[in-house]
């Protein structure tokens, strides 16, 4: 895991030598991120517009028929989302359960909004998945740990760190629904926060995605996850160098 961590180490280290990029340059890949990252962690919860059906609602406001408001909300909702975080990430706010709860109300805005923002207070079981959730009692204390966890790991690699608290995230499985696309923004902020690309995990890579996870969750062990994160990490900066250079 060393070697590779370093291996991303090393590019984040081209990356960096390229900054500052240009005001254009700077706006149409974010602009790209902000399409395909929603079109894909929307897609792997299920929502069925196509990546140029999520940039035609994202751009130009159409609706798209035949699909449903929620799976617009969705699209609408997750742009949104990915904002905030950014605005989070300037401001170097804290990472706390009040930003944790504050990215979830947005995922669920105008689709669940008894749920939007708080914590569940039944139980619940992941579908597919080798474990169950915590009882939903003891979740508020568990997010609590989460928090105390994230302030005593940075002596992580950055990399290391963000996987692992996406993964320690669905264990605990905080809300009724929307925890696979809050997990996803965590991860993404957390990259930023430490100058890493944000990732995008492609729904065609969602069964592996998935297995990893349910192997964490299940052995209490990160390493395949990490793993998996540091490819898609590995992906995004080789393109960004491609793209830049």
């Amino acid at each position: 895991m060393k070697e590779k961590m370093d291996r991303l180490t090393l590019l984040k280290g081209k990356v960096d030598k390229k900054r500052p990029l240009s005001t254009e340059i700077i706006r149409e890949l974010q602009e790209d991120f902000l399409i395909k990252s929603t079109y894909h962690s929307n897609a792997i919860e299920g929502n069925t517009l196509t990546i140029y059906e999520t940039k035609a609602v994202l751009e130009e406001g159409i609706t798209i028929a035949g699909k449903s408001m929620r799976e617009h909300l969705e699209v609408l909702n997750h742009k949104e989302a990915i904002l905030i975080a950014e605005e989070i990430v300037k401001n170097d706010a804290p990472f706390s359960e009040i930003m944790i709860k504050e990215l979830h109300g947005i995922v669920l805005n105008n689709i669940d909004r008894a749920n939007a923002g708080k914590y569940r207070d039944r139980n619940v079981i992941i579908s597919g998945a080798s474990h169950t959730p915590p009882y939903a009692v003891v979740v508020p204390q568990l997010m609590s740990d989460l928090i105390s966890w994230y302030r005593v790991a940075e002596d992580l690699h950055p990399v290391e760190r963000a996987a692992i608290l996406h993964s320690k995230f669905i264990n605990i499985h905080p809300f009724t629904e929307g925890n696979g696309r809050t997990a996803r923004l965590l991860l993404k902020l957390e990259l930023v926060r430490s100058g890493y690309l944000p990732v995008i995990i492609e729904t065609e890579r969602c069964f592996d995605y998935y297995d990893v996870l349910d192997q964490a969750a299940v052995s209490m062990y990160y390493d395949a996850f990490m793993e998996f994160v540091a490819d898609c990490e590995e992906k995004e900066l080789e393109r960004y160098l491609r793209v830049i250079g």
